[in-house]
């Protein structure tokens, strides 16, 4: 029971905090639950952030998922989904309203929170690069990583990238002597194997592809289930999450007239104002839709895919990472997602944070802050949204 109240309690914080997108909350993750709670390692933590980048879903909040089912078992998984959730599935029914009503989309608090976001996606860059891209070869497969996913941004290139250096780490992984011209894998810390059997997640993937197949024929019906047909297909059939979403969202929602465009933008603008994971501004859509059981639905829909492909998928992948050869790709793997970070950070999070000499000297106030001065993430969040709205920066 200790343990559920606690997984609860530490999710809804991040959830309450957790400004700045996904990349960002990867940070989040990263300092609560590796640096302060030491619930995961270096390496595990990075292996499960490359897991969900496989995934098709938002990749942040598989991430939360994913820890609260190590932590806790699949009670552990649904109250880390519920506590970083529901903070902005209600601010997004209440304040989307606020937005469309005040446009203040452009106020100075808001881009206080970016800067927020530029520093703790600095400090969890930092921390994972130290541990797991710190070799001649390692931070070579991490910056390479970074460029191709610069060079070549679309959610598929990730895929690739973190494949192909699943097999550099294959190949250049043969020992652990560390000499010149080999790779020097990172260890593998102690396994936490997430409690769930494989027949419990061979029956969550059959139950994802199930209902993918299911719902279309189900929504002829109209409805409550024609919306949880769109929202469930837009939340299984996208990779890299996020904004990567909102195109699908938009064909599907404002394109049947569900919602009108400017109810659709309004909503969008709102999500970027409030923490947690953007998948909420199903929440949004939905209140506008149905009031509040079409937000539930929506809600529950959008997410459901995410939640059914980590449960179903970690049984097997904690078995997967026991193997030598696994091992061995592991080591690539971990730099490149250090890589992939340290892409994000320069864009979208530097591009659209970063506008003047003073942004930059106050995200590194904030940076020293959080990574030397210990101050706690929610603190940083106070300090930038207040920096913000009395023209610190900008």
């Amino acid at each position: 029971m200790a343990v559920w109240l606690e997984l609860l309690w530490v999710s809804t914080k991040l959830g309450l905090t957790s400004f700045g997108g996904p990349i960002a909350h990867l940070g989040y993750f990263h300092d609560e639950y590796v640096c302060r709670r030491k619930w995961l390692g270096e390496g595990e933590y990075a292996e499960l952030v490359a897991l969900c980048q496989f995934l098709p879903g938002p990749a942040s909040s598989q991430v939360g998922i994913g820890i609260g089912l190590k932590r806790g078992g699949l009670l552990g998984g649904i109250l880390s989904f519920i506590g970083f959730t529901w903070p902005s599935v209600l601010a997004l029914m209440l304040f989307g309203w606020y937005m469309q009503a005040s446009g203040t989309d452009g106020s100075g608090w808001l881009h206080g929170l970016k800067l927020v976001a530029v520093a703790i996606v600095a400090h969890a860059i930092m921390g994972m690069g130290q541990k797991l891209a710190s070799g001649r070869l390692l931070a070579t497969i991490a910056v390479v990583s970074a460029a191709s996913a610069l060079l070549w941004p679309t959610a598929f290139t990730q895929i690739a990238i973190i494949a192909l250096a699943a097999a550099a780490g294959v190949w250049l992984c043969r020992d652990q002597s560390g000499e010149a011209g080999t790779l020097k894998p990172v260890e593998m810390e102690p396994e936490r194997r997430a409690p769930l059997s494989r027949r419990f997640g061979m029956i969550c993937l059959l139950l994802f592809a199930g209902l993918l197949v299911a719902l279309p024929m189900l929504r002829e019906t109209g409805g409550l289930m024609a919306m949880a047909d769109s929202f469930y297909r837009s939340g299984s059939l996208v990779f890299g999450g996020g904004h990567v979403v909102l195109p699908l969202l938009e064909d599907e929602i404002a394109g049947r007239g569900w919602v009108s465009a400017e109810q659709f933008l309004a909503g969008y603008g709102a999500a970027q104002a409030v923490p947690g994971p953007l998948f909420t501004f199903a929440a949004y859509l939905g209140t506008v839709m149905e009031g509040p059981l079409g937000a539930a639905i929506a809600t529950l829909a959008i997410f459901l895919p995410a939640f059914l492909l980590v449960a179903g998928a970690l049984p097997f992948w904690d078995t997967l990472r026991s193997v030598p050869l696994a091992r061995r790709a592991l080591a690539g793997v971990n730099a490149a997602v250090v890589g992939l970070l340290l892409a994000a950070f320069y864009d979208p999070i530097w591009t659209s944070a970063i506008g003047s000499p003073q942004d930059a000297a106050f995200a590194a106030i904030l940076f020293v802050l959080l990574s030397y001065w210990k101050l706690p993430p929610w603190i940083i969040v106070v300090i930038g949204a207040a920096g913000g709205a009395l023209g610190i920066g900008g």
